[in-house]
């Protein structure tokens, strides 16, 4: 039996609004599913003044950059060596990233070389003009990133803090003043704190700023002793924003917290649900717990013990609950 041509058209369209309908619902899902902050990496190599350390600070940077490639979907790498270590480039690409960032990602600054203090100004040697110390925090002062990460491994890095240091922000350097001018060893350790999973002190198949820099301060101390040398270089952190830099952050001191839960690398299962749609939010509801548990023992002082243990223990349990959803 015919269908009249009314009844005909009206089923067409009533067809056409169900696939649209449908198509809706589809981007609709896809829209919903959670996405994580993304990661912006710059890694400089500076001048070396000798081929061998010219050599050794792009090998680091290139070491760094393939490390921080293979570990997730979410980073953007951008790394600066010979040549292209200059001050035009590196202002054009943290330019790139303060349009690009937004508030809840992650920038991380690194800079391997020299550095110079003159008892008032710090500079990081490159090919051309050299850049300050206040001109690098003006550059970071761009991307519109909440918790930023810099990590100053050159000679008199010290003398950087005072410039660079500010609320939300991580600052490290491979020496405590100006004045440890001799050339360092921080950096080469602080690449190998990424790629060697006992740097992941807790084992939460993270390695965080605090826990690469603790590493690299060790394996540093530890250089110096085998060598049976006198250490030129003692590295500090600081990521209160108005505080002098120190050698051992703690709960006593204030420092380390910001570092604690700023995630440098995810190993093992954690990078795999880190690029697993189905488990991002519990990974993030995870990396969340783990945070308020690490600003409670800051907070402790100031809590009452059972107002302490309430939360700790309400924290601990639901982390426990959500790592049970993460292992299924």
């Amino acid at each position: 039996m015919a269908l009249a041509p009314e009844v005909g058209r009206r089923m067409r369209v009533s067809r056409k609004a169900a696939v649209l309908l449908g198509l809706f619902l589809t981007y609709a899902g896809l829209s919903a599913l959670p996405t994580r902050a993304a990661s912006y990496y710059v890694t400089v190599a500076g001048l070396g003044g000798e081929p061998d350390y010219e050599q050794r600070f792009t090998a680091l940077a290139k070491d760094l950059e393939k490390l921080l490639k293979a570990s997730g979907d979410d980073t953007h790498v951008y790394t600066l060596t010979g040549s292209d270590a200059t001050k035009a480039h590196l202002t054009d690409t943290v330019n790139i990233i303060a349009r690009e960032a937004k508030a809840d990602d992650t920038f991380t600054l690194t800079l391997i070389g020299h550095g110079s203090f003159d008892s008032v100004e710090y500079k990081f040697n490159l090919p051309g003009p050299d850049i300050s110390g206040e001109e690098l925090a003006s550059l970071c002062d761009r991307v519109p990133v909440k918790r930023q990460l810099i990590v100053n491994t050159s000679s008199a890095s010290g003398g950087s803090i005072g410039a660079l240091q500010k609320p939300g922000r991580i600052v490290i350097a491979a020496t405590k003043t100006g004045t440890e001018k001799n050339a360092t060893v921080f950096a080469r350790y602080w690449v190998e704190a990424l790629r060697d999973a006992s740097a992941d002190v807790d084992k939460n198949e993270l390695i965080s700023a605090l826990e690469a820099f603790q590493y690299a301060d060790h394996k540093t101390t530890s250089f110096y002793e085998s060598q049976k040398r006198l250490a030129t270089e003692h590295a500090i952190i600081e990521d209160t924003g108005k505080k002098e830099g120190v050698r051992a952050p703690s709960t006593e001191n204030g420092e380390g917290l910001l570092a604690t839960n700023f995630v440098l690398l995810r190993l093992g299962s954690a990078q795999k649900a880190a690029n697993d749609p189905s488990k991002r939010a519990l990974l993030d509801k995870k990396e969340e717990l783990e945070r308020k548990i690490d600003t409670l023992k800051y907070q402790k002082a100031a809590m009452s013990a059972e107002d302490y243990k309430t939360q700790l223990s309400g924290a601990l349990v639901e982390l426990a609950r959500v790592q049970q959803e993460l292992d299924k």
